[in-house]
């Protein structure tokens, strides 16, 4: 919560937080806030323009346009969640590991992690999709492999540079544990860029399902998704111009708040409020005798 509200005091973290709360919303109560059935066809309504029926207009099939994109937005913000927790699963825990236990596992891990960044991901999805089935289940699974070196060298990057900190250190001098010591003190300090690459991969995540399923892929008409929708309404330009757009701005407004929040993460200065780093008591140098030493010049 010490983040949330780091975040909130900021005016680019507030609108992000608002953006992606609103996308939250639609995504977990957008079927039920939907003003009509988004499967429901009108063959004496097609591709009407916005009014009192029907906000949004219809699409070529009458089908209501809004109740159809709040019905869209659970698949669609769903999925890109559904590839990042396989992504974080698969990298930060392999990541963390690499550097506190064998050094077997560092070399196999870095080895297997060079062969996945070498694949695209779209072309990898389609690629499991063919294999696995058309489902948005096995699109994700595949789109979360991928993802996953970027967690595990953020995470190893990140965990390499704690790993003999003086704190650290003196931990397993008192006794402790590889698991304590990583869940205890080096988990706290990589939380911060875990969270940035978090946000930063649910972009990434989004805009691919919104590729997969423009291209028909994960899943299937007449289920309504962002992509889908988008690909659905390029075919009648001449007749709607607007209605690409309605699509394609909630996309935009989702990704940018996502990549706007991880910069203000990023950017965030722990000296201004509440840390999103751990207390300063777990530095090494926070006693005066250790200051008054850390200040005092070489030569003396």
């Amino acid at each position: 919560m010490s983040a949330v509200r780091t975040i909130a005091r900021q005016p680019l973290g507030r609108a992000a937080l608002a953006v992606l709360a609103l996308v939250a919303l639609l995504a977990a109560a957008g079927g039920r806030l939907a003003p009509l059935d988004p499967l429901a066809q009108d063959p004496a309504h097609l591709l009407q323009g916005p009014g009192g029926a029907h906000l949004l207009g219809t699409d070529y099939l009458g089908r209501d346009v809004l109740s159809r994109l709040l019905a869209g937005t659970g698949p669609s913000v769903l999925a890109a969640l559904e590839a990042v927790g396989a992504a974080m699963l698969l990298g930060v825990l392999p990541g963390l590991a690499s550097v506190r236990f064998a050094p077997a596992l560092a070399w196999a891990s870095l080895r297997a992690v060079d062969a996945l960044m070498t694949l695209p991901f779209t072309l990898f999805a389609i690629a499991a999709v063919g294999v696995l089935g058309n489902g948005l289940h096995q699109a994700m699974l595949a789109l979360g492999v991928l993802l996953a070196p970027l967690f595990f060298r953020v995470t190893r990057a990140a965990a390499l540079g704690l790993d003999r900190a003086q704190y650290v250190e003196a931990a397993e001098l008192m006794g402790g544990g590889r698991v304590y010591v990583l869940r205890a003190h080096v988990w706290r300090k990589v939380l911060p860029t875990v969270a940035v690459t978090t946000a930063h991969a649910l972009a990434t995540s989004l805009l691919t399902v919104a590729s997969l399923t423009f291209l028909g892929i994960g899943v299937q008409p007449p289920a309504p998704t962002w992509g889908g929708m988008l690909a659905s309404d390029l075919g009648f330009l001449s007749q709607q111009p607007w209605a690409p757009a309605l699509p394609a701005a909630l996309i935009m407004l989702t990704v940018g708040a996502l990549n706007l929040l991880a910069d203000t993460v990023r950017d965030a200065d722990p000296a201004d409020g509440p840390a999103l780093d751990t207390p300063a008591s777990n530095h090494p140098a926070d006693t005066p005798k250790e200051q008054a030493d850390a200040r005092r010049p070489a030569h003396a």
